[in-house]
C-alpha cells in the first residue's frame, strides 16, 4: 500500500470506542489488530527508508569526506512528516481495509 497517499490525520485524533469496537464485538480485540497493523506498517516504512538511504552510504571512513548529505536530510525529513503508523492503521480500520481472523471464535463456531 502506498502510506504517502493516505488520508489519515498527521495528529491524534479522539474516537469513539464504541463505534471502534462495533464490528469486531470487543474493544481489547479491536486494540489488537489495530496494534498488529500498525507494527506491520511501521516495519514496512522502516525498511523503505533504509533501503533509500542506503544509496547514500559510504563505506569508507575517511573524516574529511564526512559532511551532510542534503538529498539524506530530505528525504528523512519527508518520513518524519508522514502519519505515524498508528493512525494509519486505526484509519485502515475504520475503513473497513484490514483483513482479520480469530482461530479461537472459529474453533468455537465449529463446536
Amino acid at each position: 500500500m502506498d502510506y504517502k497517499k493516505t488520508n489519515a490525520a498527521s495528529s491524534t485524533i479522539t474516537r469513539n470506542m464504541t463505534e471502534l469496537s462495533a464490528e469486531v464485538g470487543n474493544v481489547y480485540e479491536s486494540v489488537v489488530i489495530m496494534a498488529k497493523r500498525s507494527n506491520q506498517i511501521a516495519v514496512e516504512l522502516k525498511s523503505e527508508l533504509n533501503k533509500k538511504l542506503q544509496e547514500f552510504a559510504s563505506y569508507t571512513d575517511n573524516l574529511e569526506e564526512v559532511f551532510e548529505n542534503r538529498e539524506q536530510i530530505e528525504i528523512s525529513k519527508y518520513y518524519e512528516r508522514l502519519p505515524k503508523p498508528s493512525l494509519i492503521a486505526v484509519e485502515e480500520f475504520i475503513n473497513g481495509e484490514i483483513y482479520y481472523r480469530n482461530p479461537a471464535k472459529e474453533l468455537q463456531a465449529e463446536d
